[in-house]
Formats: structure tokens, C-alpha cells, sequence
């Protein structure tokens, strides 16, 4: 986890673009200043988006009710908040109702005391800290420090995943850093923990317009990994799901697995295809490795991939190639001609001539196999006149 440090507002460490004075959209926390609460708008409308329980993004996790309704009011101080001890406990509590109160910085100020005091005592329990992370990373979005946002976030979901406040803090620090691949899928894994946060589903469609208009078309696949949610993380559900809807998310989930699979394989073999033109033949043969773990029964594939071994002289293995895809195609010419060339690699010059006269029965016009057969023919003649007279 870290040692953590006390950061001031805004200047923590990596502190986002609008953390410094003079920067456009630089906005410092002062004392019951609440126009804060509109920090990050200009990027992400969904700072105050619905929560379970009616709670919004902006609350402070375990924040505990106050005794009057009026800002700055006395709260209880002293009340319990999970496993810590009493005085940080307290320094939470201060914390949560200064930021209340639109007192941003000090409340950060208050939530670092609590996490030091945690570390220093080595007190184990890893849903207050998330919290305390969690409500820190509050402040430095209220601030406009993304940077330190998505650290602390970050942090939280390390201690507890899926929860769902640290999600939606760093899915809109991510958005207002213009990272928008991260926002998405940080806002979807929202969604699969709760469809009813309203700030998540604006959200999404709103940034999926941007990567269309940023990355085209093919924009999804160009997106992190979205992880997929346990059950057990998940609420609002009214009902398990049936058989049906579970077998029909599995089948979607086999489906963009199946997706990203093609994507790859399209992708590597393309590559292997580049390497092959500039001579990188070892490199290209990797390529097609990968290509075959993907779909092993692609007979072009076993063919290209032959076609590197004999660039590198590996005549077994581009034979083992020319078989495999011969097994899959039985009348494929280039299987034939390449296992040809690697017959004569392993000077067996009868099996080379045999699968020439095998491409020329299935095309008579290759002009290749006609001046392969006559070398090999004439190699064949040698060899048997070399064994003869030995």
C-alpha cells in the first residue's frame, strides 16, 4: 500500500492540470466556499449523479448524521466508524463534516491524518481505510487534482474492488484528464455493480461519442479490459437471474471473447505479414505462433509460418507445417511446393520431387515447381549415382 503523505489541495504529488494557480479552471477551497461542488462539471456533468440511498458522489463514505441541519453545525464526533480507535475515528468525522461544509482542503488535510495514523498503528482493516481513500480522493476531485484522485481511488480498490464510490471518483478523474478509454470503463463497471447510477449512464453515452469521434469506428478496440463484476458485488437486484438471462450473458461474454480473439488474430498476422517483408523472418514465425494459438486450424497460417522456417533453414519444422496444413487442406499447392523445398533441405529428393509432381497435377502453369523438379530431379540422379558407386 504505501506510506501515504500529506499532500496539501491541489499539490499533490502528480497533481492534475488544473491544480496550480494560474492554470484555466484552477479553483482553490476556502473555508465555506460550497461553489466548489461545481469543480469538475466542465469536464463530467455527473459530480452530483444518484447513488444508492439517495447519497451522491460528493458525500464523504461513513459520514455520520449531524445533530443540526445548518452548515458548520456540531456533529458527534466521538461516533464509532467501523475498527478504528477512538481519535481517528474522530479525525474522520471532522473530516466528513468539513467537507460538508464545502471546506475542502482541510478535510483532506483530516482524512491523511487518519490514513498515517492507520499505517502507524498498523491497524488491519481494509474496508476503513477504503473509505478514508476514498473520501481523500473526494477532496483532491473537488479540487481539481485528478492525478492524486486516481491514485487514491486507485488505493481504495485495492483494498476493497468494486466498490462503487472510488469507481465513480476515478472514472470522472480519468474524464476530466481527457483519458477517456479509462472513464469508460471504469463507468461500466459502475453499471455492472448498479445500473440505477444515473451519473454513470449519462456518462457513458456521453463518452461514447468522444471515442468515435477520437479513435473511429474501431474504438472498442482500443478499450482497456472491463472486468467482469461477481454477482456477489452487484446490487439492486431485485431477483436472481434465471437460467435464461445467465446463459444468455454467458453467451454474450463468449461472444466478445471470441471478438477480441479475431481482432487478435488479425492483427498478428498482419504483423507477421509486415515482418516477413523486411526479412524478419524469426520474428514473423512468432507472429504466426501466436496466430495458431488463436485459431489452430488455419492452413494459411501453417504455410506462411513454413514458408519462415526455410528462410531460417528449419526444413523439419517446415515440413511438420506443410503436413499439418495439407491435413487441413489436402490439395493446398503451397503446402506442396514449401514441403517440397524442405524435402530438399533434408536432401530427400525422392519426397521433393513427388510433392512437385503434386503441385503440377493441381496447376501445370507454376513455373517454379517445373525448375524445382528438374534441380531435384538432377539431385536425385546424383544421389543415387554417389550411393551406387560407394
Amino acid at each position: 500500500m504505501g506510506n501515504s503523505q500529506k499532500k496539501g489541495p491541489g499539490h499533490g504529488e502528480g497533481g492534475g492540470p488544473h491544480s496550480q494557480p494560474g492554470t484555466p479552471g484552477y479553483k482553490r477551497s476556502h473555508g465555506n466556499n460550497t461553489a466548489n461542488s461545481k469543480d469538475v462539471q466542465g469536464k463530467s456533468s455527473a459530480v452530483n449523479g444518484t447513488l444508492p440511498a439517495g447519497k451522491s458522489q460528493d458525500e464523504p463514505q461513513g459520514s455520520g448524521p449531524a445533530h443540526s441541519g445548518t452548515a458548520g453545525a456540531s456533529c458527534n464526533l466521538d461516533a464509532p466508524c467501523g475498527a478504528l480507535p477512538l481519535p481517528l475515528a474522530r479525525l474522520k468525522n471532522e473530516g466528513n463534516m468539513l467537507f460538508k461544509n464545502g471546506q475542502f482542503g482541510d478535510a483532506l488535510e483530516k482524512y491523511t491524518q487518519a490514513i498515517d495514523g492507520c499505517i502507524e498503528a498498523g491497524i488491519d482493516s481494509p474496508e476503513d481505510l477504503c473509505i478514508l481513500y476514498s473520501n481523500r480522493a473526494a477532496c483532491y476531485l473537488k479540487d481539481g487534482n485528478s492525478a492524486d484522485c486516481i491514485q487514491d481511488c486507485t488505493r481504495a480498490l485495492e483494498l476493497r474492488p468494486f466498490s462503487l464510490k472510488p469507481l465513480l471518483r476515478r472514472a470522472m478523474a480519468y474524464e476530466t484528464l481527457e483519458r477517456y478509454g479509462k472513464a469508460y470503463a471504469d463507468y461500466k463497471t459502475v453499471l455492472q455493480i448498479d445500473i440505477s447510477v444515473q451519473a454513470a449512464q449519462d456518462s457513458v453515452h456521453r463518452i461514447t461519442k468522444m471515442l468515435i469521434e477520437q479513435d473511429g469506428p474501431d474504438w472498442r478496440e482500443k478499450l482497456p479490459e472491463i472486468p467482469m463484476v461477481p454477482l456477489s458485488a452487484q446490487q439492486h437486484r431485485k431477483d436472481e437471474p434465471s437460467a435464461e438471462i445467465l446463459q444468455a450473458r454467458a453467451a454474450r461474454a463468449e461472444q466478445e471473447k471470441a471478438r477480441k480473439a479475431e481482432a487478435r488474430f488479425t492483427q498478428m498476422k498482419q504483423e507477421g505479414s509486415d515482418l516477413v517483408k523486411s526479412g524478419q523472418f524469426q520474428g514473423a514465425a512468432d507472429k504466426y505462433s501466436e496466430c495458431l494459438a488463436i485459431k489452430p486450424s488455419e492452413c494459411a497460417i501453417y504455410t506462411n509460418r513454413a514458408l519462415c522456417y526455410l528462410k531460417l533453414e528449419g526444413f523439419a519444422e517446415a515440413k511438420r507445417d506443410c503436413d499439418s496444413a495439407l491435413q487441413i487442406e489436402p490439395n493446398n499447392k503451397k503446402a506442396f511446393y514449401r514441403r517440397a523445398l524442405a524435402h530438399k533441405g533434408l536432401k530427400d529428393y525422392l519426397s521433393a520431387s513427388t510433392d512437385l509432381q503434386e503441385v503440377l497435377q493441381l496447376d501445370p502453369n507454376v513455373q517454379e515447381a517445373e525448375q524445382e523438379l528438374e534441380l531435384v530431379t538432377s539431385l536425385l540422379r546424383e544421389s543415387l549415382l554417389a550411393n551406387s558407386q560407394g
